[in-house]
C-alpha cells in the first residue's frame, strides 16, 4: 500500500473515532440537562449508571494505555457526565 492511501485510511480512521468520541459524549448530556431540570432520578436504574461509570473508567484508562486521543477525550467527558448524574441519583433520592 502506498503512502498517501495508508494516510487516506489512517485519517478515515481518526475520523471515525472522532465522531464516535463527538457522539459518546453528547449521548449523555440530554439525560444530564434533564436531571438538573427536573431534579429527578426516580426514572433512572442505579446499577445501570454504575456500569456506566464503571464502563466509561475502564476505557479511559484503556485510551490513555494505548494513548488513543479519542478514546479519551469521549470516555472523560462520558465519565464525568455520568458520574455527575450518578451523583444527582444518590442526592436525590
Amino acid at each position: 500500500m502506498c503512502f498517501r492511501k495508508r494516510q487516506n485510511r489512517m485519517d478515515l480512521i481518526i475520523a471515525l473515532g472522532l465522531i464516535g468520541a463527538t457522539l459518546t459524549t453528547v449521548s449523555l448530556l440530554p439525560q444530564l440537562v434533564k436531571v438538573i431540570k427536573t431534579r429527578s432520578t426516580k426514572d433512572i436504574s442505579a446499577g445501570m449508571f454504575v456500569l456506566f461509570v464503571t464502563d466509561f473508567f475502564i476505557w479511559l484508562i484503556y485510551g490513555i494505555l494505548i494513548k488513543d486521543i479519542p478514546l479519551i477525550i469521549a470516555n472523560s467527558f462520558a465519565f464525568v457526565e455520568a458520574t455527575i448524574i450518578f451523583i444527582f441519583k444518590i442526592i436525590y433520592k
